[in-house]
């Protein structure tokens, strides 16, 4: 998926979109872009808005959920993934166990 720029032929005003894998706009992604674009928000924030919606879109295509029926706790875990750096979000870095450190060893001088 890419965040790509657009101007309306129409009315020459610029907004944002993402396109899918196969090149085409992501559908409810540009259905609510192009809400935003209606009521003039700045092209600032619906490319904010864009980006956050590829990273939406992303976690729901890696998990195999549909954005008409995630639960809350879909949600919650998508919060978790957000807060992954980008190439562990990908699957490109491991995710090692945390181990918690003691408090009774003694300290280094």
């Amino acid at each position: 998926m890419q965040v790509q720029r657009v101007w309306s032929p129409v009315t020459g005003l610029e907004s944002w979109t993402v396109l899918g894998d196969d090149d085409g706009p992501i559908q409810p992604i540009e259905a609510y872009l192009a809400y935003l674009t209606d009521i003039e928000r700045s092209p600032n924030t619906i490319k904010a808005y864009a980006h956050d919606l590829k990273d939406y879109f992303t976690f729901l295509g890696q998990q195999g959920l549909d954005w008409r029926e995630v639960r809350l706790e879909d949600l919650g875990e998508f919060v978790a993934w957000l807060r992954r750096p980008p190439g562990m979000r990908e699957g490109n870095i491991a995710l090692l166990p945390s181990v918690e450190r003691s408090t009774t060893a003694p300290r280094r001088r």
